[in-house]
């Protein structure tokens, strides 16, 4: 059986469904008893259990062959802080995971993750990693980089489909290798089941790298029309953007991150989605998480 963490978010809910409709036996940590239901009637086993409460993680972790967690504190509030989920709720996972004799724990991270990143939530990212592979268990970690369907959508995505113009942060040229949340969730169901994952970390990204530009000018030549672009410095406030968000852009406009991923997907079976694959969906839909890619297509 393969327990999912963090089912209730669109990476993980994706995973869950793929492996429940190739017919495998899944059980998913769920907090609100309407989830539960919710997953009983698509034919998962759910268990109320939660990552700050260890006990509820070692009930959560028996009998079970495999862990995927994707869960994090970034759409969370309250006591759900980087340092009680990430952090701390991560280690209890790994603990209890490691106790109950699950075999393969896949552990989503994000590209750049290091125990000694000066952001707290890529920090505890990279101290989960460090606990995992000193936890006697098989492993894989997934390094994603930027999603297509977060803050790219945020940025561009969004305001394009409402008419309203685009804010880049500087000028939006640097280049990175955006992935679809549909392409990682692919990855990890792929893993489960391929040895080569085994003891190591694969970096994600899509089929080339894209720049907030390229992105726009994607948009424009779905929808037909211009999408204006106003540029900020870096530090500047916008209207509806977190300032984490801004700060994260920011950062990007320093470097490039280009991935080759034609190896990795070869060896997994996956077909990454393009940028104007993505945005063609996420036009006709309204919506980044309806958007249907070939991930799980044969090659």
């Amino acid at each position: 059986m393969i327990l999912i963490v963090g089912a209730t978010g669109e990476l993980g809910g994706l995973i869950a469904s793929t492996l429940l409709q190739q017919g495998n036996a899944v059980r998913v940590l769920v907090r609100d008893p309407a989830a539960r239901d919710s997953f009983t009637a698509s034919g998962a086993e759910a268990v109320m259990a939660d990552l700050k409460d260890p006990s509820s993680l070692m009930a959560a972790c028996a009998g079970i062959d495999a862990v995927v967690t994707t869960a994090n504190s970034s759409a969370r509030g309250g006591d759900d802080t980087v340092e009680s989920v990430d952090a701390k709720g991560n280690r209890n996972l790994i603990e209890a995971a490691a106790a109950q004799g699950v075999r393969h724990f896949i552990f989503v991270s994000a590209l750049g993750a290091d125990p000694e990143h000066p952001v707290p939530f890529m920090r505890a990212k990279g101290e989960t990693e460090q606990l995992l592979r000193e936890s006697g268990m098989t492993w894989t970690i997934l390094q994603p980089e930027l999603y297509f369907d977060k803050l790219p959508m945020m940025l561009v995505g969004g305001p394009a489909l409402a008419g309203l113009p685009v804010t880049l942060v500087g000028q939006g040229r640097s280049r990175h290798s955006l992935v679809a949340a549909r392409d990682v969730a692919a990855y990890a169901v792929a893993v489960l089941r391929r040895g080569e994952a085994n003891n190591r970390t694969l970096l994600i990204g899509g089929p080339g790298p894209v720049s907030l530009r390229d992105m726009v000018a994607a948009f424009e030549d779905e929808l037909g029309r211009e999408v204006p672009v106003r540029a900020v410095p870096p530090g500047e406030s916008v209207d509806g953007v977190p300032d984490f968000v801004l700060q994260v852009v920011a950062g990007l406009e320093n470097f490039n991150s280009e991935l080759d991923m034609s190896e990795l997907a070869a060896t997994f079976g996956v077909t990454p989605t393009t940028l104007h694959e993505f945005v063609h969906h996420a036009a006709a839909t309204g919506s980044p998480a309806a958007v249907e890619s070939t991930s799980d297509r044969p090659r």
